[in-house]
């Protein structure tokens, strides 16, 4: 479902991310196929550096379909950013790459929350809504909230604390375990 972001998959993920519904949401906006390479590169070493970490998410058949990353990594905590190909949106795709870019983040005992940035759009709300470990932080990281919306709100955010994270794939598994009690 993730894997490491490399040049492979460059070509494919960037004529999805210039669909006019994805491209405003896209953290790393590029105007070329090479820009988009270079940005790549970047984001490659970033990673290495431990300033970022970025995944390219992939469909049943690994095949690219978007990305999602934590930017701006600081004291065990940083900014989520996902985009998914508009042929994607809607299929679940999304929910099952944050639980698996969670379950990969959150099982370094380094890290303890993760924030979650949406801009304030129907798409990004629904979709941190539906997370059952995400928590509306607009007032509980008040100074942040202020921070991010400096020129007005702007947006939303969301905190994923690693131990509600961890209380749901607890009860996650607790469920698996009933029902095949029960089959």
């Amino acid at each position: 479902m993730l894997k490491k972001r490399d040049f492979t998959d460059c070509f494919s993920l960037y004529e999805q991310m210039t669909h006019p519904d994805v491209f405003p949401f896209v953290r790393h906006k590029v105007d070329s196929y090479e820009e988009y390479v270079f940005i790549t590169k970047q984001t490659i070493e970033a990673e290495d550096a431990g300033q970022l970490i970025s995944r390219t998410i992939l469909d049943e058949w690994e095949n690219p379909i978007g990305c999602i990353s934590l930017y701006d990594i600081e004291n065990g905590a940083g900014f989520l950013g996902t985009w998914l190909g508009k042929p994607y949106h809607g299929k679940g795709y999304n929910a099952i790459a944050k639980d698996a870019f969670f379950k990969e983040l959150f099982s370094s005992s380094v890290w303890k929350r993760s924030s979650c940035v949406f801009a304030k759009n129907i798409r990004s709300i629904k979709a941190a809504e539906k997370l059952p470990y995400a928590v509306n932080a607009n007032e509980t990281r008040k100074s942040l909230y202020d921070q991010i919306n400096h020129e007005g709100d702007i947006y939303d955010l969301y905190e994923i604390p690693k131990d509600l994270y961890t209380f749901h794939i607890l009860r996650q598994h607790d469920d698996d375990e009933q029902q095949l009690l029960e089959a």
